[in-house]
């Protein structure tokens, strides 16, 4: 056991550097929910990070726990409770737990073609670099796109090097910064002090309305991402390793039945952060544990003062960490392009994932619709 362990966590600068891999993705949306639906700021830092250390020893790889998106921004830009979004929680919990036991899950995934899955990581690929494009990096103006250039020219120099990981340097830059012009250390050590998560039991009604309002959304974007694409991806970066698609389901239900009675905002995997977490070196599970850890330290010590504490992350940082996680999301559409009608229907999945409302969905539809057709020589018979 122990020495199964060694093999499945290790700690080093490579870990270290991996752990920062998908921090552009979790850290805004979760500060932009706490914020803006007044959740308990303990809890939700708190559990998140528990449940990255409890994946990461589970996986043994870089299998890191995001916030479930959908949910996410739709608690964001509609401010709503926070009974709402654990009622969510538990309802797709519970719904994800029910396709793991009846293996409709297997259903789903044994019919869709890998041209498909390529164009949902495209997709969400294209997805995170407009955001970190368009919103994170210049957001700090001229000292941002500074910062970010500092990053990205950091992380094109060092990206792939093991005695020297890039994103340990350009987060120790965004630190550095914020340590001089952005962080009120007097208000930060003021609130400094031992927090732990409020226990909550979900009601019905909020279960009714988390489904309704919340889970449709989401769970389709969970089944094409969260599901398919990230077993593809562990498929891709570790084929040594043998990870079904159930255990996937069992380890998502599994936390989002945990998550609701303890205040913590519902979770799920997700391809981009495995990317991301192995674009920056992240090889084991290790690479989890030691970012989970950052959020158990947030939640459990300065969750009071939360709001300084995620300063020393500017956004600029995050953006350029955010970018390199979608290149290296959407590089795994290098091995259909030899196949143009291949090539084709992972473009028109990834255009419809990423430009129109539930595009996931609408998109995993679609693609398996379209493959279906051009093995048929329905359409495109010229190719």
């Amino acid at each position: 056991m122990l020495i199964s362990l060694k093999k499945t966590l290790r700690f080093n600068r490579n870990e270290l550097s991996g752990s920062f891999g998908d921090i552009g993705t979790d850290l805004p949306l979760i500060v932009g929910m706490v914020v803006a639906c007044k959740l308990d700021p303990a809890s939700s830092f708190l559990m998140f990070g528990i449940l990255q250390i409890m994946t990461g020893i589970a996986y043994g790889i870089p299998m890191p726990v995001q916030p479930l998106k959908a949910m996410a921004v739709l608690m964001i830009s509609q401010k709503l409770s926070g009974n709402m979004l654990y009622g969510a929680g538990l309802s797709i919990g519970i719904i994800m737990l029910i396709l793991t036991v009846t293996n409709v899950l297997q259903f789903i995934v044994k019919y869709v073609p890998k041209s498909v899955v390529r164009g949902i990581q495209f997709g969400l690929g294209l997805s995170l670099a407009s955001l970190a494009l368009k919103d994170y990096i210049p957001s700090s103006g001229a000292v941002g796109y500074l910062l970010a250039g500092i990053g990205f020219i950091l992380t094109i120099i060092l990206i792939g090097n093991k005695k020297f990981p890039p994103a340990i340097f350009v987060v120790l830059i965004g630190i550095i910064y914020a340590g001089f012009f952005s962080v009120d250390f007097l208000k930060l050590f003021e609130n400094f002090g031992i927090r732990l998560p409020k226990f909550h039991i979900p009601q019905q009604a909020d279960m009714i309305d988390g489904f309704l309002l919340l889970v449709i959304p989401q769970i389709a974007l969970s089944i094409s991402n969260s599901i398919i694409a990230t077993k593809r991806t562990v498929q891709d970066l570790f084929p040594e390793r043998s990870i079904s698609i159930n255990k996937i389901g069992w380890t998502y239900s599994i936390m989002n039945l945990i998550n609701p009675f303890f205040s913590g905002i519902p979770t799920c995997h997700g391809a981009g952060g495995i990317a991301g977490h192995y674009s920056f070196g992240g090889r084991t599970g290790g690479s989890v544990v030691i970012y989970g850890s950052l959020f158990v330290i947030i939640g459990l010590f300065f969750s009071s003062g939360f709001s300084e504490f995620v300063k020393f992350f500017p956004l600029p940082i995050l953006g350029i960490i955010l970018l390199f996680e979608a290149l290296a999301l959407m590089s795994f559409i290098k091995d259909i392009t030899q196949s143009k009608k291949c090539l084709f229907v992972s473009l028109v999945v990834a255009l419809i994932s990423f430009c129109i409302p539930y595009g996931y969905a609408i998109g995993l539809v679609a693609g398996i619709l379209l493959d279906y057709l051009i093995k048929k020589d329905k359409i495109m018979n010229h190719f």
